[in-house]
């Protein structure tokens, strides 16, 4: 294939997976297929011949040479390249707690592939990096070097130190959240892979015994990352994983842990509003509150009632319900916890409110909230809220999810995808050359790291994308995994429409239908409104779906230099456009479009693609300008 189609089909191929997209709304399915390619673009370790995100290649492949243990793979966590244990075993925990909450939905999604694979690349790094019941290695280089330096992950000259937890060197919180995520995976796997989950048990239980037994803050074992990811205790990780535990064995030794130490840990006691990486509470108090409901608390039911009581308060003060005890939310109606990545708070707190609304279904239940009871579809109407200001419905109008939309942050704190591809660029990027050529750039990013949610706004929705801003434009693992289990518990209830929302424009009236054949591919064939055009387009519908009685079409056009000379700084006008459209750049004139940044010419004979969807007739395409 040329090269030029490559490049310019990555962009379009993740639209291309799921087949259709819906012009009006939000397409919750899109999203949650973007949200799992992002921990695809954060992974380490030698990529697989499936990788769908084109633009990575392997890195780390020496990680723990010099320890001499094999800790190659697992993720990094944001724009850098470190490999931090706690918030990689937290991410996992929540991508495995969407497998089993929202199977059906994924399923459903053709997604629980993707998602399994996604918490696989975890646990399978988990695993090596327990290379002894009582030794777990939580890091894998160092923040500060790594921090100083701007180079792709397949270029690193940092240092690659790995940093481990023992008896002598405790880290109760490290490895009480691994122990979760291995439990969680355990049972996420279980209907798939029985001797997986089997194995993955093994070690939870271990490093439950080993965080129990040996206790201490991981990070004063692990000192240099205290300046990045400082733990506030390791009571709420004991609590987490014993209640994983529980959850993926049934054994009554878990389930009397978190009763017998619900005071002195807190579990009763904490009442939250926030639940994130750091901060268990609300995670656990909602999990047992579903042992509460199910009927299945026996006699720890006294007890666990003061744990709902404590899950209904973070519920309540979500939904601005608690007696003025709230969380804060910004004009626009997101939630605002912290002033760094708030976003990941925003993503935690919908995916429990996700969860709590199933568990009072499931058992014909009601919230209790001061300010009143409040029915189940309440806190579906928050969590959808909240999913749709971080896709577009905002005062900025802007989709914080990178590569959804028509328009997101393309100037991203990330590593990777500021710099042009190793296969693009085939030299190595020095550790100041990043800054000098790349970062300081006021280009956009040449590789669009598709499915990460950036930091976000600030408490008034303001936001700036700039590089450098790393607060609001850096997407982090830990925002990103809670993100797949609230997008398909959403699509499975709005379907690819949602309620709509038309970005301030105007609706779109009903137009009359194509005639053709739904679930065929039909052809057009149009040099230009101007005869004699040195560019030929092929239009075509390759699938087609009806939704509430209207019908909506995806559009596939190929661009193609019929030429005998390269064409560069192509600029095409798309008219009666009503949807969204993949692969091309918007211009700042009205209905203009642009080729990619990293593909700007077209050589003779090659070819580009890009797609749109929407109900009605295809869209006009001619050409503006070119050179």
């Amino acid at each position: 294939m040329n090269l030029n189609i490559s490049l310019c089909m990555l962009l379009i191929a993740l639209v291309l997976r799921l087949g259709g997209s819906a012009p009006s709304g939000f397409n919750y399915g899109d999203a949650l297929d973007k949200s799992l390619m992002f921990f695809e673009a954060q992974r380490s370790g030698k990529l697989p011949l499936q990788q769908r995100v084109k633009w990575r290649g392997d890195s780390g492949l020496q990680d723990g040479f010099q320890q001499r243990v094999d800790l190659v793979g697992g993720y990094y966590d944001a724009g850098d390249h470190v490999k931090f244990g706690l918030p990689m075993a937290y991410s996992v925990t929540m991508l495995a707690w969407g497998a089993i909450e929202f199977n059906k939905e994924i399923t459903d999604l053709n997604q629980m592939g993707h998602a399994l694979w996604a918490i696989k690349w975890g646990t399978d790094y988990f695993i090596k990096a327990h290379t002894q019941p009582n030794v777990l290695w939580g890091q894998v280089g160092d923040g500060v070097s790594d921090h100083y330096c701007w180079e792709r992950a397949e270029d690193m000259t940092t240092s690659r130190g790995a940093y481990k937890i023992d008896e002598q060197h405790p880290g109760s919180d490290l490895a009480g959240e691994t122990a979760a995520a291995l439990a969680a995976a355990a049972i996420a796997f279980r209907p798939y892979n029985s001797s997986y989950s089997n194995l993955l048990l093994v070690h939870a239980k271990q490093l439950f015994t080993f965080a129990d037994r040996f206790r201490g803050l991981y990070d004063n074992s692990i000192s240099s990352a205290q300046q990045f990811y400082t733990s506030s205790g390791y009571s709420d990780e004991l609590l987490w994983a014993a209640t994983w535990l529980h959850l993926a064995t049934g054994n009554e030794y878990y389930i009397k842990y978190v009763v017998d130490n619900a005071v002195y840990m807190g579990g009763t006691g904490w009442a939250v509003k926030e639940f994130s990486w750091d901060n268990k509470y609300a995670g656990v108090q909602i999990l047992l509150s579903k042992v509460l409901l199910e009927g299945k608390a026996g006699a720890y039911s006294a007890t666990l009632k003061q744990y709902q009581a404590k899950a209904e308060y973070f519920t309540c003060a979500c939904l601005q319900k608690n007696d003025d005890y709230n969380v804060q939310k910004t004009p626009g109606g997101l939630l605002y916890v912290r002033e760094w990545n708030n976003m990941q708070y925003v993503s935690s707190a919908a995916f429990l409110l996700a969860v709590y609304s199933n568990y009072l279904s499931a058992t014909k239940s009601q919230l209790n909230c001061p300010d009143g009871q409040t029915q189940p579809q309440e806190l579906l109407n928050f969590v959808k809220s909240q999913a749709d200001y971080i896709l577009g419905k905002n005062p900025a109008d802007v989709s914080y999810l990178v590569g959804y939309g028509a328009k997101y942050p393309l100037h991203v704190h990330h590593r990777g995808a500021s710099i042009a591809s190793v296969f693009a660029l085939h030299y190595d990027v020095g550790c100041t050359q990043g800054f000098e050529m790349w970062y300081n750039r006021a280009e956009p990013n040449p590789n669009v790291i598709c499915g990460g949610l950036v930091g976000g706004p600030d408490k008034n929705d303001d936001f700036s994308d700039e590089r450098s801003n790393y607060e609001q434009t850096e997407p982090t693992i830990s925002g990103s995994a809670p993100l797949v289990g609230i997008f398909a518990k959403l699509q499975s209830l709005y379907g690819n429409i949602g309620e709509g929302y038309n970005h301030n424009e105007s609706p779109v009236p009903q137009q009359k239908t194509p005639s053709t054949n739904p679930g065929k591919t039909t052809m057009s064939k149009t040099s230009s409104e101007s005869e004699g055009a040195p560019v030929e387009f092929l239009h075509s519908i390759s699938s087609s779906w009806t939704v509430g009685g209207a019908t909506y079409y995806h559009h596939r056009v190929i661009i193609k230099n019929t030429s005998s000379k390269p064409i560069s700084d192509l600029k095409l006008v798309i008219k009666d456009l009503s949807g969204s459209l993949w692969g091309l750049s918007p211009t700042e004139e009205k209905d203009t479009y642009e080729l990619p940044q990293w593909n700007k010419v077209l050589n003779p004979g090659s070819e580009c693609i890009f797609v749109y969807v929407q109900g009605g007739p295809q869209a006009t395409v001619s050409i503006k300008s070119l050179h």
